[in-house]
């Protein structure tokens, strides 16, 4: 399945966003981050909450895109932001990005997620971009433990850490950008048991700006 986080304007992408509204109910997405600027802005964008509505009409988890810091942001402006995804957008779940991996953070990221819960996330995302400690899992529903370019992705070490083996596949996303056509990179994906992926073509310091190949060529 595919997380998709496409972070760019439904004015300035109104086809990648009704590409992906059409295609939203067809099984293949997990669920889709809302991004209006790093985080829910700091007033309402009545195009993203339109576009927010659409997605939840056709059944997909529309995910408030909150950053952490890695554990540096305060927990209350962590909150504040969720609560306006919720109020602004209708939002059902949250990504949390920039988390923590090691161990002494998890008090603070097991307080985030009682918040986040308590925001009315029913589907919680932690961006770690590498395999966190395995405390983790119970916080979230889904822990994405790599986010990086596809060289980086195709060169990495193919087997994932020995606890991964305790939790279903559906635990764990890859998001990989700079990916070549034709690249398996859902393939790989299965074989390092994230059983939800995301694979774009997009590249530099902004490469979530584009669908991913799966959206692209489904019909």
């Amino acid at each position: 399945m595919l997380l998709v986080p496409l972070y760019e304007h439904p004015a300035d992408r109104p086809e990648e966003w009704e590409r992906l509204i059409e295609r939203a109910g067809t099984g293949l997405v997990h669920s889709v981050v809302l991004n209006p600027d790093s985080g829910p802005g700091e007033a309402p964008d009545e195009r993203f909450a339109a576009v927010a509505a659409r997605l939840a009409e056709a059944g997909v988890p529309v995910l408030g895109y909150v950053d952490t810091d890695y554990g540096r942001r305060p927990h209350a402006a962590v909150v504040r932001d969720l609560v306006r995804h919720r109020d602004w957008y209708a939002t059902d779940g949250a990504f949390l990005d920039q988390a923590a991996a090691d161990p002494e953070l998890l008090p603070h990221y097991g307080r985030l997620a009682v918040a986040a819960r308590a925001a009315g996330a029913r589907t919680l995302v932690l961006n770690h971009g590498v395999h966190p400690h395995p405390g983790y899992v119970p916080l979230a529903d889904l822990l994405v433990t790599f986010e990086g370019p596809w060289d980086a992705y195709r060169e990495a070490a193919a087997a994932p850490p020995a606890w991964t083996a305790d939790h279903p596949a559906g635990t764990f996303c890859h998001l990989v950008y700079a990916v070549p056509p034709g690249a398996p990179a859902a393939e790989l994906a299965a074989e390092r048991r994230a059983g939800v992926h995301c694979a774009v073509p997009g590249t530099g310091a902004h490469p979530w700006g584009t669908l991913p190949y799966a959206l692209e060529t489904s019909r």
